[in-house]
């Protein structure tokens, strides 16, 4: 048995039994320094941010949780970090229905410059043979120009923001880009991605699953 262990079995003994402390951590093995031993570790400022952060992100584990700590600025070591993950149960298998985080959407409106907001969304198709690929598009709201087209069986969120990064370098930087809740753009590197360019990321509406899509259509027509 570990210290904690001991200690928590003495004081049960010692509650329950009546019996005193030198006898009950006798019986434990447990030096009586460390039954009146009491903690003065102040793990507030941890425990508040990892349950922000796991809220928010609801299927991250400890290591993309304490990356995303340390890029906000947060100095704690990693010990310090898991002990207070394990103190809140986070590396327990969580059952149940998934929690997304909530977010803000906004309805679509009509842009009166170029780079204000960007639209991107995927569209996919398939070969002679059946094979399936998909395209990343990306549409200036305002002038309707097809200003990036990406073509691959597979678009991960950090080619998408390869992609992004050269129709930048081409045209300017956008105010905010318009996505749908797919998982390249839910992701935590497309988030940094945009949290670090400073651009605002605007999700549709809820039921308007399609109204991406056919503005996307509208931009290639």
């Amino acid at each position: 048995m570990g210290p904690a262990t001991k200690r928590q079995l003495s004081v049960e003994i010692v509650r329950e039994r009546k019996i005193p402390v030198s006898r009950a951590c006798k019986l434990v093995s447990l030096p009586r320094s460390q039954f009146y031993y009491q903690s003065a570790k102040d793990d507030r400022q941890v425990i508040e941010a990892l349950q922000e952060l796991a809220f928010q992100h609801p299927t991250y584990g400890f290591r993309k949780l304490f990356a995303y700590m340390r890029r906000s600025g947060k100095t704690w070591n990693h010990k310090k970090v898991y002990r207070v993950y394990k103190l809140l149960k986070l590396n327990k298998r969580r059952k149940g229905k998934r929690r997304l985080p909530a977010r803000v959407k906004q309805p679509l409106q009509q842009q009166t410059a170029v780079n204000r907001s960007w639209s991107m969304d995927f569209m996919s198709d398939s070969m002679v043979g059946g094979r399936k690929f998909r395209t990343f598009n990306v549409i200036d709201d305002c002038s309707r120009e097809a200003l990036a087209i990406e073509v691959d069986t597979s678009l991960s969120s950090k080619r998408i923001i390869r992609t992004l990064n050269r129709t930048i370098d081409m045209h300017g930087k956008p105010a905010a880009v318009r996505v749908d809740n797919g998982p390249e753009f839910t992701s935590n590197d497309f988030e940094l991605w945009a949290q670090e360019r400073g651009i605002t990321i605007q999700y549709i509406q809820p039921g308007k699953p399609r109204v991406l899509h056919k503005v996307c259509q509208l931009g290639f027509s």
